[in-house]
């Protein structure tokens, strides 16, 4: 084995060149111009430097306050991000604490922006399902952050001390209109009405900036679990159609309550019409559907329900059981019967688990679990910062990493943000100044040079 000799170099070297292309992004939708003019400040750093220097710890995992340390003197990380300053640990603490609530609508309009843009004259693609419908996936997921004496940290539905964000992600590539934090025990369908106000419009706006002349936007097609099973909701998701004047249907999985399984399960047994289909031995199952009229205050929704009873004569061990067991599972939907049999919509509520993957970006490739702040409204921006962060992250894998020549990887339709993270974000590159001009220069062995550089070129010109 050879031993290597260990030196300094007398030039600086960084690890993350894949923030210059982050920093190419916030300039495309000149960041500077959203924050300055309305949050001005009359000496010390710009809030636009404090936001932009927080996105890129974002972009690089890190929510920690006292990470900026390891970046202040870090020539490349202020210039790839456009800084004047790069902030220390307390000014950017102290700025996020006395600005959070202020800061709530703005760090949304900069998501907004990022989602509205046109990359080489054409807009995001968000993904649309076979059916024809765009997917707005809503769900709550718990982040520990137990032994803390955080504001509103409280046991949440997975048995641990946190908090249960409400996420909204638009398309099957994963973009999050919103992530909203919320109390520890907060239920699911509690005060969704108003998240419901929120990212509808935006959605509209976005999917319809997607059509050109004669081309028609694509429906809305609302997913969520059994905790959003509210006729409050289903009736605001109506009327959000109706004002918004676009098609927004929705699949909401149906919670039984109190419903009687028994007399249900042996009503469809002793009807001779109803068709059982065998899923194994032991196990058989039934599909039907039923109007229902969804009522909250003056409103009224028509809707169907698709129900499935599971019966079960042998368990997955092998074991016969004693007497059958019955499961009732139903689901609320706006889709038109003609187009969506009990089948189809079963499925597409099935493919709605693929937001668990988007859940466990943000938890563990963003390691966005353990919230920075004691004070709640700051964790809340941090949480809004990071729907933007992904969205980058999303967007710089969506045009690099689908490539011929980009790093080697298996055939998916999008890549994890841990993969964005690795092949991208944490580059060994070299910045130099020569003839008036900032080079940045990438390993003759860098794989991901072509995509790069390509990608760079796409935003420096669009």
């Amino acid at each position: 084995m050879t031993d290597f000799i260990i030196k300094q170099l007398p030039y600086e070297l960084s690890n993350q060149a894949g923030l210059a292309l982050i920093g190419k992004y916030l300039k495309r939708i000149n960041i500077n111009s959203l924050v300055d003019p309305a949050f001005s400040v009359r000496s010390g750093i710009a809030n636009s430097d404090i936001l932009k220097s927080y996105l890129g710890l974002l972009c690089l995992g890190k929510n920690d306050f006292d990470a900026i340390e390891g970046q202040r003197k870090d020539a490349f990380f202020a210039r790839a991000l456009d800084l004047r300053a790069v902030p220390s640990s307390p000014t950017l603490r102290q700025r996020m604490d006395t600005h959070a609530a202020s800061w709530f609508d703005l760090a949304d309009g900069i998501n907004a922006a990022v989602l509205g843009m046109k990359i080489s004259g054409k807009p995001i693609d968000f993904g649309v399902l076979p059916c024809g419908y765009m997917p707005l996936d809503v769900d709550t997921f718990a982040m520990d952050n137990s032994g803390t004496v955080k504001e509103h940290v409280g046991r949440t539905y997975a048995g641990v001390d946190g908090y249960c964000p409400l996420a909204a992600y638009l398309g099957t590539q994963g973009f999050c209109l919103e992530l909203a934090l919320r109390p520890g025990t907060q239920h699911s369908a509690s005060e969704t009405e108003y998240n419901i106000e929120r990212v509808l419009p935006m959605a509209v706006r976005l999917t319809s900036s997607r059509s050109g002349a004669g081309d028609t936007a694509s429906p809305l097609l609302f997913r969520a679990d059994s905790g959003f099973d509210s006729a409050k909701l289903m009736c605001a998701i109506g009327q959000q159609a109706l004002a918004l004047k676009r098609e927004i249907a929705f699949i909401i999985k149906w919670n039984p309550r109190s419903t009687p399984v028994e007399t249900i399960a042996k009503n469809r047994v002793a009807d001779t019409s109803t068709t059982w289909t065998q899923v194994r031995a032991g196990k058989r199952q039934c599909l039907w559907a039923d109007g229902v009229q969804l009522r909250h205050g003056d409103s009224v929704l028509a809707a169907r329900r698709v129900y499935r009873l599971t019966e079960r004569t042998i368990d997955k061990k092998g074991q016969q059981m004693l007497l059958p067991e019955y499961v009732l599972e139903g689901w609320s939907t706006t889709l038109p019967e003609a187009s969506f049999t009990p089948e189809k919509i079963i499925a597409l509520y099935a493919d709605h688990g693929t937001h668990e993957q988007f859940h466990s970006e943000f938890k563990t490739d963003m390691d966005l679990s353990r919230l920075p702040s004691g004070k709640f409204d700051t964790n809340y921006l941090v949480c809004a910062l990071a729907a933007v962060a992904m969205n980058l992250l999303r967007l710089v894998g969506q045009h690099t990493l689908h490539e011929p020549d980009a790093p080697v990887r298996h055939t998916a339709q999008r890549r994890r943000i841990r993969t964005v993270m690795q092949e991208l974000m944490f580059k060994a590159a070299r910045m130099v100044h020569h003839a008036r001009q900032w080079v940045l220069g990438l390993g003759a062995n860098d794989t991901a040079f072509a995509v790069f550089e390509r990608h760079w070129c796409e935003l420096d010109t669009a």
